[in-house]
C-alpha cells in the first residue's frame, strides 16, 4: 500500500470527476497545490504522489486517464519510472514535466513515447491545454467537425444545384468526399446527413452526365478530360520534358482511397492533385483500354480487333495492355522506351522492387496494381471479408493499410531517391449499391451489375441512362441493336430469377460500371519527391 505520508488525494470527497482522473509525480508535490486546486475546479480528480516507486504502486491498483512526472526525482528517476509506467500500462499518456531543457532528456522521453513535455515553470493554462489535446480532442474534434458541417451544409447544397460544368462537379465532389473523411474521423452524427446529401448530387451528377456525355464523345479537342486523353495530356508532355515517368494504375481506385494513401506519401512528396472524367461503362475492359490505348472501345476494335475483346468472349479482358500502350506510341510516331508490369501478388511487387535500377533505365515505365480490385471482388465473395470493410471508412482503411505493409510502399521508397515524375491514376472507380432494379436479358447478356448490354433488354427506362445507339458513344455493337443502360446513383440491377437471394448477395458491396461521382470522377495525382525539388 502507498504510504498516507507520501501522498495525497487533493480532490473533494464524493465528487464526481466529470472530466478524469489524474495521477502527478513530483517530489515537490506540496509547492503545486495551487495547481492541483485548479485543475480540481476544472472538475479532474487529482491523485498525487512524491517518488516513482509510490506512482508504480498506484498505477497497479487503479487506472488513471493521464499522469504528471515530474523527471528529475531522488530514488528512481522520471525517465525510469516512465519505463516501469509503461510495462502496467502501456497506453497510458505521460507528460513529462521538468526543469532541464537538455536534449539528450527530451530525446530520451520522447524515444519512450510521452505524450507531452512541459518545461518548468509551467502555467495552469498549459496544462490544461495538455489535458484537452490528450483527453478531451476527441470530443473537441467531433464538436467543431460537426459545426464546420453544419455551417456548410447549405452551401454545398447550393453548390450541388448550381454545377454546370465538369470542374464544378469536381469541386462538389472533393468538398463531399472532405467532409466524409472528417465526419468519419469523429464518428460523427452527421454522417447519415452527409449520406442524403451525397446520395442528391450523384442523381443531380447523373443528370449532368446524361445530358453532356455524348456531347462529349464528339469533340475530342474540347471534352474534358477523359480515359483516351490521359497518355496525350498527362504523359506525354512530361516525356517531351525529357522526364523519367511512371505511371502506377491501381484499378478499381477512388478519390477517397487515394486522399487515405496520401497520408502516407506525404512526407516525401509533393503532388499535384487533379480528377479526370473515366468514360462508360467504368469497367476495366472499356475505361483501362481507353487510357492504355489513347482510343475509344469501338476504335479499338475496328483499327486492332485482334486486342480487342468482346463481352461474350470468355479471353480476359486486359490481356492487351502492353500491346495496346505501343499502338498508342507508334501512332504518335514516338520512340520513347517503356516497360509495363501488372501486379496481383506480393511476390510480384517485390520483384519489381529488386530490379528497380534496371527500369530507371526507361523513359516510361507502367505499373498495374490489382489488389483494390481484388478486395472489392473478395468484399462481395467473402463473408469475413465483407466483416473486416463493412463501410466506407472500412473499406478505406484497409486500403491504406495494404499500401502502407506491402511492397508496393517500398517501391514509392525507391522512387522518393530519384527526379522521377510519378502518375497515380485509375481506370475506374466504385459504388456502394443498395438499390435493385429488375433488369431481364437473353442468355448473352454480360454479368455487370452496373451497366449491360444486349438486343433483348427489358427495363424501365425512367430508371436507368439508355444508349441505344452506342456507336455515338464510341462503343462496339455486337449487333444492329445492341442497347447500352447504366445504373445511377447506388442503384445495381438484378434479375427478376431468384430475385431475393440475388438482392441479399449483392446489396452493400462494391460495384462498378455505370454512373456515379465515385465511380467517374477519379484521381489524377503527379508527383515528385521533395528530396528531388
Amino acid at each position: 500500500m502507498v504510504g498516507v505520508a507520501k501522498m495525497r488525494t487533493f480532490a473533494n470527497k464524493g465528487r464526481k470527476n466529470m472530466n478524469g482522473t489524474l495521477l502527478w509525480v513530483d517530489d515537490e508535490i506540496e509547492l503545486l497545490k495551487a495547481y492541483v486546486i485548479f485543475l480540481e475546479k476544472k472538475e479532474y480528480e487529482v491523485v498525487t504522489a512524491t517518488n516513482g516507486q509510490d506512482a508504480l504502486d498506484l498505477c497497479r491498483e487503479r487506472n488513471f486517464d493521464l499522469i504528471f512526472l515530474d523527471e528529475n526525482m531522488p530514488g528512481l528517476s522520471g525517465l525510469e519510472t516512465l519505463s516501469m509506467i509503461k510495462e502496467i500500462n502501456p497506453t497510458i499518456p505521460i507528460v513529462m514535466v521538468t526543469k532541464s531543457e537538455e536534449e539528450n532528456i527530451m530525446d530520451q522521453a520522447i524515444g519512450s513515447k510521452i505524450a507531452d513535455y512541459l518545461i518548468k515553470p509551467v502555467n495552469p493554462n498549459q496544462i490544461f491545454l495538455t489535458l484537452k489535446k490528450h483527453l478531451h480532442k476527441r470530443e473537441i474534434e467531433t464538436e467543431v467537425t460537426n459545426k464546420g458541417y453544419q455551417q456548410n451544409f447549405s452551401d454545398i447544397g447550393m453548390q450541388i444545384n448550381d454545377s454546370y460544368t465538369l470542374e464544378e462537379w469536381k469541386e462538389v465532389y472533393k468538398r463531399l468526399v472532405f467532409w466524409e473523411l472528417e465526419l468519419a474521423e469523429t464518428n460523427s452524427e452527421m454522417t447519415e446527413m452527409l449520406k442524403m446529401q451525397k446520395a442528391e448530387a450523384n442523381k443531380e451528377f447523373a443528370k449532368f452526365v446524361r445530358k453532356n456525355y455524348l456531347q462529349w464523345m464528339q469533340n475530342s479537342e474540347e471534352r474534358p478530360l477523359m480515359s483516351p486523353d490521359v497518355f496525350k495530356r498527362t504523359i506525354f508532355p512530361l516525356l517531351n520534358q525529357g522526364e523519367k515517368v511512371f505511371l502506377v494504375v491501381f484499378d478499381n481506385f477512388r478519390y477517397d482511397q487515394w486522399r487515405e494513401i496520401s497520408k502516407d506519401l506525404a512526407d516525401e512528396f509533393v503532388f499535384d492533385e487533379r480528377l479526370y472524367l473515366s468514360i462508360l461503362p467504368t469497367a476495366t475492359q472499356y475505361a483501362r483500354n481507353a487510357i492504355f490505348s489513347g482510343l475509344m472501345p469501338s476504335q479499338i476494335a475496328q483499327m486492332y480487333p485482334e486486342l480487342w475483346v468482346d463481352e461474350d468472349e470468355e479471353e480476359g479482358k486486359n490481356l492487351n495492355e502492353e500491346p495496346l500502350i505501343q499502338t498508342q506510341l507508334d501512332r504518335y510516331r514516338r520512340k520513347n522506351t517503356f516497360s509495363y508490369f501488372k501486379l496481383n501478388n506480393s511476390s510480384e511487387s517485390e520483384k519489381i522492387v529488386d530490379r528497380f535500377k534496371n527500369l530507371m533505365n526507361n523513359d516510361l515505365n507502367v505499373l498495374v496494381i490489382n489488389f483494390i480490385d481484388m478486395l472489392s471482388h473478395a468484399r462481395t465473395e467473402s463473408r469475413m471479408v465483407r466483416e473486416l470493410a463493412s463501410d466506407e471508412r472500412a473499406y478505406r482503411s484497409i486500403t491504406a493499410s495494404w499500401f502502407h505493409n506491402s511492397p508496393v510502399r517500398e517501391l514509392f521508397k525507391e522512387l522518393a531517391k530519384t527526379d522521377a515524375k510519378i502518375i497515380i491514376t485509375t481506370d475506374h472507380g466504385s459504388i456502394r449499391v443498395n438499390n435493385p432494379i429488375k433488369v431481364i436479358g437473353d442468355k448473352n447478356t454480360n454479368t455487370n451489375l452496373r451497366y449491360k448490354l444486349g438486343k433483348n433488354l427489358s427495363y424501365n427506362p425512367k430508371q436507368v441512362y439508355e444508349m441505344k445507339a452506342p456507336k455515338a458513344a464510341f462503343l462496339p455493337s455486337p449487333n444492329i441493336s445492341t442497347t447500352y443502360i447504366y445504373a445511377q446513383n447506388d442503384d445495381f440491377f438484378a434479375y427478376p430469377n431468384n430475385y431475393n437471394y440475388y438482392v441479399s448477395y449483392y446489396k452493400n458491396t462494391f460495384q462498378h460500371g455505370g454512373i456515379s461521382m465515385e465511380e467517374m470522377l477519379v484521381p489524377l495525382i503527379t508527383m515528385q519527391s521533395k528530396r528531388k525539388k
